[in-house]
């Protein structure tokens, strides 16, 4: 098998399609303090909608399904449960509200990893350990036979392995000739090709998304449901997990296939959290703020065409009217006529 550190380290270029979606994530990571002016009752709206998808959304990829009339109280009561299905969405509930708490706080580690599958496993008697057995990935045919989809890493090395796996983690993101998503997506697979836990995989690969985007300052997670997004993509998630996991323990897989699967869902997020904003009823001013803000992040020349990128939502006719009162308070100059003009900051 080819390990995290050793894919990065061959690593000498990058598909074309991988490179249009980085460009679309950074721009849009980019727009990321803008938003924070947003009122904050509208993005608290947006938190706990998306903490009830995610933990609905993870555990029905696994086939764990509750009561739709008891969502609200097991995501956000403190009543007694009703069964261990209940258990395991609101222990993912709980690792959610850890990570979102904690965000960069809480370390990429083996300590972690377990921690988040003892979370979301309830009172299960191997929640938070990892598997005692050799535990293969079954496929289940719809004429009731199966068979080995994938064979995972035999149980008596899965330490060693993760233990490679977090250790190339924090190596890959201090490289400076890498970009730190292309490490994430990588990370991703390889944990689930690992398969650490007999049970639960899949909703910890989730967490360790999520978790790992707040790292890298990629904050959309906490507005937009990671999961609700891979389980609406379900057969794409598990036919690219399947493409770049063949020839996986030969060190013959192609993990392009999930990488850009996972940055499809990052871009997918952005798109939709600025989709939400945008049809919120903005407070008097805000719009004027937003363009103000753009306008101050440009450290050189821009266009009109560069504001509208940043402020999704906002009309050119808006731009162009605070962009001329700027400019009657002389703290900008346009550098050009027509629709392609260049505008530049005075300094002043």
């Amino acid at each position: 098998m080819i390990t995290l550190r050793q894919f990065i380290a061959g690593l000498d270029t990058i598909p074309v399609t991988t490179s249009w979606y980085l460009s679309d994530i950074s721009e849009a990571k980019g727009r990321q303090g803008l938003y924070k002016r947003e009122s904050l009752q509208r993005l608290k709206s947006l938190k706990e909608h998306a903490l009830i998808e995610s933990a609905i959304s993870s555990n029905r990829i696994e086939g764990v399904e509750v009561d739709k009339k008891r969502i609200g109280t097991i995501i956000f009561g403190k009543s007694l449960l009703h069964d261990r299905l209940e258990e395991e969405v609101r222990g993912y509930r709980e690792a959610l509200n850890l990570i979102h708490d904690m965000r960069s706080k809480l370390p990429i580690t083996e300590n972690t990893c377990k921690k988040l599958h003892r979370l979301t496993r309830g009172e299960i008697w191997d929640a938070g350990k990892y598997k005692g057995k050799d535990s293969d990935i079954i496929e289940k045919r719809p004429d009731g036979t199966s068979s080995i989809r994938f064979q995972t890493v035999p149980a008596g090395k899965t330490s060693y392995y993760m233990k490679e796996l977090v250790d190339s983690w924090q190596e890959c993101i201090n490289e400076t000739n890498v970009h730190p998503l292309i490490a994430l997506a990588a990370f991703n697979l390889e944990f689930l090709c690992i398969h650490p836990f007999r049970d639960g995989n899949g909703r910890v690969s989730r967490l360790l998304m999520l978790l790992q985007c707040y790292h890298l300052k990629i904050e959309v997670g906490r507005y937009v449901s990671l999961e609700r997004l891979i389980e609406q993509n379900k057969e794409r998630y598990y036919e690219t997990l399947k493409l770049s996991s063949e020839g996986w323990h030969e060190g013959k897989h192609d993990p392009w296939h999930y990488i850009n699967f996972v940055c499809f869902i990052l871009k997918s997020a952005y798109k939709e959290f600025e989709e939400r904003l945008s049809r919120f009823p903005q407070p008097r001013g805000e719009k004027t703020a937003m363009v103000q803000g753009a306008v101050k992040s440009f450290s050189g020349d821009f266009s009109v065409a560069d504001i509208l990128r940043k402020c999704p939502g906002v009309g050119i006719d808006m731009i162009r009217r605070v962009l001329k009162d700027l400019r009657a308070q002389g703290v900008i100059e346009c550098l050009g006529r027509g629709r392609n003009a260049k505008w530049n900051k005075t300094g002043n």
